[in-house]
């Protein structure tokens, strides 16, 4: 408890991108069922405007490169986060870094609850041999299940709640170019290779969209994919690249304002998800079945070819080969029209 009584809730989520996207997910709604409990959000510093908005929250920044790098820096933490004096600790993440934050909590006697993982379950899942295909439970519900050990009854809807956010006035054009009023969001890229749609047929998907008259936002980061990003806005019209360009808050009120989003097995679909917006998602090396959907998202969105190899890993970081071709082969540009027509684009 604080101060005031309040009972005073930490949660962790170090990393990544789009595992604390859909934290971001569930606190939004935990907080409107327990609107007493002061939550103290730790993750990488990048993450906080995935929180924006969600009253009674504390953002406490993790830096693993400077201060809180190391055992020294982890334990340095440990007495950052001890100041708020917390009732509670909600491990979401389970790794090396939070098991040990977990284990100083529990030696000054506070109550920490980790997350399940639920590893035997995703290797039956990703093993080539004697799969076991079946939906396994939403990682979003994982973390849910975490807060309610702690003596939180807790519901999560599992509906897109729309947050539209007030444009960045430099975004404000793209919104005005377009013949037809839609604006989609395309998230082409992936942290590992085999989650991505191969690029020639991504470029046709594109194309498409922008023989429609439908104005195309392209987001992403790093150096290769914004050469990739402006080559396209180069070839088609109504194409723009936004690599490089606008900061997360800004990215996310971009998409909040999208009509929707296409995307890989990535932080793109978790970020469009918080945000309350469709997204259509491709997969090859990986399978919604693992937990990974876009919290709020249709499995009917999703756009993927049953094959007894796939899928090869959670992550994506493992080839996926089917019948000697690449999984994100299986899946012609033709399909991903169709179901972008589908939705009445």
């Amino acid at each position: 408890m604080n101060g005031a009584g309040q009972p005073t809730l930490i949660v962790i989520r170090l990393s990544a991108m789009g595992d604390v996207a859909m934290v971001g997910s569930v606190l939004h709604e935990f907080i409107h069922q327990h609107p007493g409990v002061r939550i103290v959000m730790v993750s990488n510093e990048t993450f906080k405007p995935f929180f924006a908005g969600i009253g009674g929250l504390v953002f406490h920044p993790f830096y693993p490169q400077h201060i809180h790098r190391g055992i020294p820096g982890l334990y340095r933490l440990f007495k950052e986060l001890k100041r708020y004096d917390p009732s509670a600790v909600a491990d979401l993440h389970y790794n090396i870094r939070s098991r040990f934050l977990a284990l100083l909590f529990r030696m000054k006697g506070i109550a920490v609850k980790q997350l399940d993982k639920g590893r035997k379950e995703k290797k039956a899942l990703t093993r080539p041999y004697r799969k076991v295909l079946r939906p396994l439970k939403p990682t979003t519900e994982r973390y849910a299940d975490v807060l309610r050990s702690l003596g939180y009854p807790f519901v999560l809807s599992h509906r897109l709640i729309r947050r539209r956010l007030p444009l960045p006035e430099t975004a404000k054009r793209f919104f005005a170019q377009s013949e037809t009023g839609k604006v989609i969001g395309i998230a082409p890229f992936a942290q590992h290779q085999p989650k991505v749609y191969p690029f020639d047929r991504m470029e046709a998907v594109i194309a498409y969209l922008s023989q429609r008259g439908h104005t195309v936002l392209l987001f992403g980061g790093g150096q290769a994919e914004q050469r990739t990003a402006e080559q396209w806005q180069q070839r088609h019209n109504h194409v723009q690249s936004l690599v490089g360009q606008f900061s997360l808050q800004q990215e996310l009120a971009i998409i909040s304002n999208l009509d929707a989003m296409l995307s890989m097995d990535s932080a793109g679909m978790h970020m469009a998800s918080l945000m309350g917006v469709r997204v259509l998602s491709i997969w090859g090396a990986t399978h919604p079945y693992a937990g990974f959907l876009g919290y709020g998202q249709s499995m009917d969105d999703c756009i993927q070819v049953d094959h007894p190899a796939r899928p090869s890993s959670v992550y994506g970081n493992k080839p996926c080969m089917c019948d000697g071709k690449d999984s994100m082969e299986l899946i012609p540009p033709e399909m991903v029209i169709n179901k972008l027509r589908e939705i009445g684009l």
